[in-house]
Parts: C-alpha cells; structure tokens; sequence
C-alpha cells in the first residue's frame, strides 16, 4: 500500500477549512460526592452563591456552599446518572424564574420550565430566586383572607 502525497494534502486542506476559531472561557468541576440532591464540586473557584450549575447529564444545581476547596450544590433534578468524577460547568447565571401573567395555570418545574405540556411560557421578566422583599409600605394590604380550608389552622392562625 502506497502513500500518495495528493491524498495526504487534500485531507489536511480539508480540515483546514473547516477548522474553526474562537475561545471559550468555561469553569469546569468535578463531582466528589453525590447523595440526598446534594453534590459536593471540586474546582469551581470563581463559583457565586446561587450560580447554575450543569451537570454532565443535564442536572442543573445550584450553588449554596461556598467552601475554600469545594462547593456544596442543590440538584434543581435528579441525582440518578451522577457519580464521583463527573463534569461540571458553571454556567455564569444565577437561578432565576420566570414572573408575569402567562404564569397564572401554569405547571411549572423549580426553574419554571413548564412541565403541563402546554408550551412555553410567555413571561414578562425574569426574577432572581434569592431577592429582596419589597418593603410593607410599598405592597397592597390584604384586604381578602386566605382560607386553607383546615378548620384548625384558618381558626389558629389567620393569614
């Protein structure tokens, strides 16, 4: 079998022309323990509380502990599929919803992805999950009583 310089030559202009540039910057973990929806990361040092985190089976967590040599995430899923030694990107977006009228009926998962099967949700905004109430003075007062319909605690503790 002889090798023909043509072929060589065209095979690497080929993938000379196909190559592409361009960098990405991505912050990659690795999973050193796993159990109760809870997953401890290792090397995710520029990691924010409240920070999306993907997992390599497409588990999102989200950012809580924040200690010097690893972090500590809440599954925002299922732990079934993620083991010790599994990827991890942060994703560089803190965990948000969606917020508005296209919301009212709707089924929605933890990070509103509605799960009714009724398409996408036309939201109005996105909130931070972790954010400020606003003040007494600014809300409406509560002019209607919400009734749980529990005898024992509407009459104990009126809301």
């Amino acid at each position: 079998m002889a090798i023909r310089p043509e072929e060589i030559s065209s095979v690497i202009k080929e993938k000379i022309e196909k190559y592409e540039t361009g960098t990405s910057l991505d912050t990659i973990g690795y999973v050193i323990q796993v159990g109760d929806s809870i997953a401890r990361v290792y090397g995710l040092e520029r990691c924010v509380f409240g920070e999306l985190l993907e997992f390599s089976n497409g588990t999102v967590g989200m950012a809580m502990n924040l200690e010097e040599d690893n972090v500590g995430c809440v599954l925002l899923g299922t732990d079934t599929g993620i083991s010790e030694g599994d990827k991890v990107v942060s994703t560089g977006k803190t965990t948000e919803v969606p917020v508005g009228p296209g919301l009212l009926g709707r089924v929605v998962d933890s990070l509103g992805v509605p799960l009714d099967g009724r398409g996408t949700i036309e939201a109005a905004a996105s909130y931070p999950i972790e954010r400020n109430a606003p003040s007494v003075v600014a809300r409406q007062s509560v002019s209607v009583p919400l009734q749980t319909g529990i005898v024992s605690i509407d009459a104990m503790i009126p809301i």
